[in-house]
């Protein structure tokens, strides 16, 4: 008989035993009188309580044999006791059901599994202590379905509640989720989410990922407790903020697929294909390597309850701070979105229900770690099994962080060596390759990953992207069957793995290659080149960078200075705004790290697609056609007026050009003008150029009178299309065709140029548009000044504008100007030379 199959004659309703040595005694003889054991493994049950604490919570025990004793079973089975009235286990501990189990192995994990489903099912369990029906009792521990008999309890929310549609494209996975419980946990109140008839506690992470939560769906949020209606607001606010991320990413994701170019390599003589998903661009030629995991195989090896804890609590503690230090490093490595990747793990070790799961396998006499795989396992394998594939792919970081745990518990397993430790030029085949090891692959020996599992949202696939490594995930487990040292090409456009290429295919996937090697190297070698067509025609090139430490890597790629400083990054992530003093010493670190290089700094643009609780904003409809920008800052002069101060103490120490975000009014710019001016005089500074950014078409219509109160424009593309075009650049389903090369677009880009000229001021673009090496050659032709762009896109663009002439990037504009399509633009030749 499998554990997992009750019959009524090994249940008992309504018993009434006077103490827990008499409760076992009744489930033992019902497991003795159906010949599931010897009468003696009563004695074992017994001595068992007398060495570990069976009560597993929730008013639920589990009285099981000693280890030593399994001989004593003779088939698997298990006996429920229900004691409606309850019965006191041990001091504070009540339990009104008894699952008496014998298991012969561990055939019993499935019935603990079903069990800690249903300690968080409080009906549930409440008509389990209640019920006169065997059937309705043995229906829920075999897994069917309850007889129409059982009446259903509705699931039921917390005294203060409000409800939320979840609007993440790609669901609730695991970084945003650590965001939501991050906030829940700072409150005392008992907060939880519900969809449908499903409850999740909103301080742990695993609960709710389990709630398989999509776009779409329909989220009631409610608390009790003393600080109720504070962790409501808080958690609303959190939740709201994640969205704008969330929906950016996948908007810039959907943009980047679909724009990419593919060539079209396509080898001839191939003997196989495996064809999967591109889940990061590139081609590369190497021979296949099958990574080994980190510790093969665990055995239980029991120890004392209170070492054994001990070990636990000093490897959750280690794995945490290593967590800690990896996410430091992939921040500096890749960048904070990456890192965040590490940041949600270890939120994983801080869920209650994991290591409870732990907790109670040790209990019943197994070891520490062999207790820990099979908590990890259990959560994993009912992640993995979910309909939702972004949450399924969550798996992999339960595992990978569950793997941590097991080398710290342990030290004297020898970690097997990373795939071809000698090799290079290798090829990684996985079923599923964790985060972590992805961070930190010597990218030096290692070309490309491909893996029988996995999605293109997963953790590996984001750094497999940022480290510019081509991969190929959910393969199929042919993958796995692939012999070491096979010579292949991965194509990562496509997603596909061709094993054995001939020659003449290896041939042309090298010159594939090498062209665009050596492209992209001609234009790193020259990136220290100023943007100066072959006519004399000098663009200026900044950087859109945020912290003084990415200065130096900026100016690595080409950058001449800074063009867009966002100043909201200090105070975003936070409780309270920053002082005077914090932001004087973010922006004097700014201006010494440039030593006299341009330096532009946007004043906080706060609202809309960024919402900071601490402020206490009231929501909007429409936050983007909201207060946002100047529009907040006119309002708050306490945000104005702190920051004002703080950039002219920072200018005495270097050059700054200030400008603000969201400017729709003259009346505007003039009241700001006017506010610097007075903030200036105050601290007897020295004058600062003062521009506005050029982001609805409003400020476009009416360059030529803002050029008379403005020192500078700049173009900030992204706003300015979104509100061209009325396209959420949010949006997951039209972000896609919210396309800065509309004609649209660059009509206000040619307009803000001409107003710009009546006054003599010059003219920047800071947004995505300057990184597109097209899009950069057509806003040259228009007359823009100055670009600026994320540092990893300068060498391209440069090399395409010191490619041209001014008079051909004149044509190419105005040929731009004259489509009647984005397609049509993005179809020009566009050589520009």
């Amino acid at each position: 008989m499998s554990v997992s199959t009750l019959r009524r004659e090994l249940v008992k309703l309504g018993s009434k035993p006077i103490d827990k040595s008499e409760a076992i005694s009744e489930a033992g003889h019902l497991l003795a009188a159906s010949g599931v054991i010897a009468p003696a493994y009563i004695d074992s049950m017994m001595r068992r309580e007398n060495v570990s604490n069976t009560f597993l919570g929730h008013g639920v025990a589990i009285p099981h044999g000693m280890i030593e004793d399994r001989h004593l079973i003779h088939k698997t089975g298990i006996a429920v006791i229900q004691i409606p009235q309850g019965l006191e286990w041990n001091d504070g501990e009540t339990v009104h059901l008894m699952v008496a189990i014998a298991a012969q192995s561990d055939e019993h994990i499935t019935l603990l599994q079903r069990l800690t489903r249903l300690m968080q099912d409080p009906a549930q369990l409440a008509q389990l202590f209640a019920t006169t029906d065997p059937d309705y009792l043995c229906a829920i521990f075999n897994g069917d379905a309850p007889p129409a008999a059982a009446p259903a309890v509705p699931a039921t929310d917390l005294e203060q509640s409000f409800e939320w549609h979840i609007d993440y494209p790609n669901g609730l996975h695991a970084r945003p989720t650590a965001k939501w419980v991050e906030t829940a946990k700072r409150f005392d109140a008992k907060i939880q989410i519900r969809h449908g008839g499903d409850i999740a506690d909103a301080k742990k992470l695993v609960a709710l990922l389990q709630l398989g939560l999509q776009c779409g769906d329909l989220l009631a949020v409610s608390a009790s407790g003393p600080q109720a209606d504070a962790a409501l607001t808080a958690l609303r606010d959190t939740m709201i903020r994640v969205s704008a991320q969330e929906l950016a990413d996948a908007a810039a994701a959907k943009i980047k697929a679909e724009q990419a170019v593919h060539h079209g390599f396509a080898p001839s003589t191939a003997q196989l294909a495996i064809k999967g998903i591109g889940a990061s661009p590139g081609l590369v030629v190497g021979t296949t390597q099958t990574w080994k995991s980190a510790i093969a195989s665990i055995q239980d090896i029991p120890a004392p309850l209170a070492e054994g804890s001990e070990q636990l609590d000093n490897a959750l503690i280690g794995t945490r701070k290593a967590l800690a230090q990896l996410a430091e490093d992939t921040a500096r490595r890749l960048g904070e979105t990456e890192a965040g990747i590490f940041r949600a793990q270890a939120e994983l070790l801080a869920d209650t229900d994991l290591i409870s799961h732990c907790c109670r396998l040790m209990m019943q006499g197994h070891g520490v770690a062999w207790s820990w795989h099979q908590a990890i396992e259990q959560q994993a394998n009912t992640l993995a099994a979910h309909s939702n594939p972004l949450l399924a792919t969550r798996a992999t970081d339960l595992r990978d962080v569950g793997q941590r745990v097991l080398i710290a518990l342990l030290p004297q397993e020898k970690r097997q060596p990373e795939a071809g430790q000698q090799a290079s030029n290798l090829i990684l085949l996985a079923a599923d390759l964790a985060p972590s090891d992805t961070a930190t692959l010597d990218t030096s020996r290692i070309l490309g990953l491909c893996t029988a599992q996995g999605g293109p949202t997963s953790h590996t696939a984001i750094l497999a992207r940022t480290l510019g490594l081509p991969a190929l995930v959910a393969g199929g487990d042919a993958i796995l069957d692939i012999p070491d040292g096979t010579p292949a090409i991965l194509d990562g456009n496509s997603g596909r793995l061709y094993l054995h290429p001939g020659e003449q295919d290896i041939d042309a996937a090298r010159t594939w290659i090498n062209r665009q090697s050596e492209q992209s190297r001609q234009d790193e070698a020259q990136s220290a080149l100023p943007a100066q067509t072959r006519d004399g025609l000098r663009i200026d090139i900044g950087a859109n960078i945020n912290r003084a430490d990415q200065v130096a890597a900026a100016l690595a790629a080409g950058a001449e200075g800074v063009g867009l400083m966002r100043t909201e990054f200090l105070f975003l992530e936070r409780d309270t705004a920053p002082d005077e003093e914090e932001q004087y010493q973010a922006y004097r670190a700014m201006v010494e790290a440039l030593q006299g290089r341009t330096l532009v700094i946007r004043a906080l643009d706060i609202g809309g697609d960024k919402h900071v609780p601490y402020l206490g904003l009231p929501s909007e409809a429409n936050p983007f056609l909201g207060v946002r920008g100047v529009r907040l800052l006119l309002r708050r002069p306490d945000l104005l007026d702190t920051q004002l101060r703080a950039l002219y103490r920072a200018a005495a120490h270097g050059p700054i050009s200030l400008m603000f975000p969201m400017v729709t009014n003259i009346s505007e710019l003039m009241a700001l003008r006017a506010e610097c001016e007075r903030i200036r005089q105050e601290l007897s500074a020295a004058p600062m150029p003062i521009g506005i950014m050029i982001e609805v078409p409003a400020a476009a219509a009416m360059a030529d009178q803002f050029g008379a109160h403005a020192d500078f424009f700049s173009i900030g593309t992204n706003d300015l299309t979104q509100y061209t075009l009325a396209i959420d650049r949010q949006h997951p389903d039209l972000a896609a065709e919210a396309d800065s090369l509309h004609p649209a677009v660059l009509r206000l880009i040619k307009q803000t140029v001409e107003g710009a000229r009546k006054h003599g001021i010059w003219v920047g673009v800071c947004g995505g548009l300057a990184g597109d090496p097209l899009g950069a050659a057509i806003l040259a032709g228009l007359g823009v000044n100055e670009l600026s762009l994320s540092p990893r896109d300068i060498p391209a663009v440069k090399a395409r504008l010191r490619a041209s002439t001014q008079s051909a990037l004149v044509d190419l504009a105005q040929q731009a100007l004259e489509c009647d399509s984005t397609a049509a633009i993005r179809a020009l030749a566009g050589d520009a030379s």
